[in-house]
């Protein structure tokens, strides 16, 4: 049996729009920098929880294809129940124990595990430890970041939930129910 004649391959160059760039020889190249975030060196942003997230890589050096966040959340203390409109999301804990709310699943993370929360599913996570907690929070397509830079902008000060709300929403987050703490108490 004969294969099948081939038509001429397309040009990846323009099929990715300049993301990648033709194989030269063995090596691929693309037009982003490799580069390298120390611990400690991210930008720190107050969540609207009272903690902290650290945005270890961005919109702007991923070429949007991913965001980076270290999260530190305190003992019991977690976000309210959200949807993210267009962001896959990975949970990777650092330090601490998590419990993690995804749709009608509950799933119980310690230190080195991970948890997942495909886009559209309502979660949210909580520190079930009595000290502060760490999660590596990855998500794809970027953006997660814009939530915390927008919410910046709102502190000092009380925060209402209308102005929360409105950030949330302009940055393909929809706020659903209340966090872990309220709707299932330890």
């Amino acid at each position: 049996m004969q294969a099948p004649e081939v038509g001429p391959l397309p040009d990846v160059e323009a099929l990715l729009g300049g993301i990648a760039s033709a194989r030269e020889g063995d090596e691929m190249s693309t037009s982003m920098r490799p580069f390298a975030v120390q611990a400690g060196q991210g930008t720190r942003l107050q969540t609207p929880t009272g903690d902290w997230a650290y945005v270890m890589t961005n919109t702007k050096n991923t070429h949007g294809s991913m965001t980076v966040l270290e999260l530190v959340i305190s003992p019991k203390n977690g976000p309210a129940l959200h949807t993210h409109v267009r962001d896959d999301e990975v949970w990777h804990v650092l330090e601490g124990d998590f419990r993690f709310k995804a749709g009608d699943d509950m799933f119980w993370v310690s230190k080195g595990g991970l948890a997942f929360g495909p886009r559209g599913t309502p979660h949210n996570f909580q520190n079930v430890g009595d000290a502060p907690g760490r999660l590596l929070v990855i998500t794809a397509p970027s953006g997660a970041e814009r939530l915390f830079e927008d919410f910046a902008h709102l502190l000092p000060g009380p925060v209402s939930t209308e102005s929360l709300d409105a950030v949330a929403r302009a940055n393909w987050v929809d706020f659903v129910g209340p966090p872990l703490q309220v709707s299932d108490p330890l």
